[in-house]
């Protein structure tokens, strides 16, 4: 699984080389899919439920699985999150990253650009044996909440391994001492979708993209991270 999360993390680096003013969202795509043949592995977004991509791009108030498009391109100040997994040897990574385009990103963007990715520092530095998973998402609603942001609910982590989604589910809310106790040996999607509005989403008629339902901008940050006797060991960065 450690190969497997260092290969999601070189593909994530060549996307985010590919992010500036103009590119479109398949052109990321593309960026993505030749990476992931480069480095002997296979996509493990494409084809899943009939997903069509090896990536969900997912830009502004898209929350999560955007279906990359030549139509779709990016402009100076957008937000784009880029969610990709890919399956080495038949184990799976799965990692994601928000990153602002160009150079007229918003205060308020970056911002949630930093409370996000802080979230899920914070939801890191809870894992280790004997604590339970409302630790993990107490982690995350305990900084992104005070900021003024939300949390997205109708999508939460999971587990991961020889299947890309495991049990346990990971909500990126919760309370602390309750949920299932983490032990040695588990691997868990950690995913915290954080909105500057409302937490409601919806999905759109292509059966995939999940946007907020007040407009509000959404980012996401997402790292494979296993339990071990010493805490977290973060797979994929």
């Amino acid at each position: 699984m450690r190969r497997s999360g260092q290969v999601v993390r070189e593909v994530l680096e060549r996307v985010r080389e590919a992010v500036k003013p103009g590119a479109s969202t398949l052109d990321l795509e593309q960026a993505a899919a030749e990476k992931i043949r480069e480095l002997g592995a296979t996509p493990a977004f494409k084809g899943y439920h009939g997903y069509p991509c090896v990536l969900c791009t997912s830009i502004n108030n898209e929350v999560v699985h955007g279906i990359p498009s030549s139509d779709r391109k990016l402009r100076d100040g957008d937000l784009v999150s880029i969610d990709t997994g890919v399956v080495l040897d038949g184990y799976y990574g799965d990692s994601a990253i928000t990153v602002a385009v160009g150079s007229k990103v918003g205060a308020k963007a970056q911002k949630l650009l930093d409370v996000t990715a802080a979230s899920l520092a914070s939801a890191i530095r809870a894992v280790k044996p004997g604590a339970t998973l409302g630790d993990v998402g107490a982690a995350v609603q305990e900084t992104v909440e005070p900021e003024g942001f939300s949390i997205v609910r109708d999508f939460v982590g999971h587990g991961i391994g020889t299947k890309l989604h495991e049990d346990p589910q990971v909500p990126n809310f919760g309370q602390r001492g309750q949920g299932m106790t983490l032990k040695a040996g588990m691997v868990l999607a950690i995913e915290p979708m954080v909105n500057a509005g409302r937490p409601d989403v919806q999905v759109l008629k292509d059966g995939w993209t999940a946007v907020t339902q007040d407009g509000s901008w959404s980012a996401h940050f997402e790292h494979t991270v296993a339990v071990t006797k010493d805490g977290a060991l973060v797979l994929t960065q």
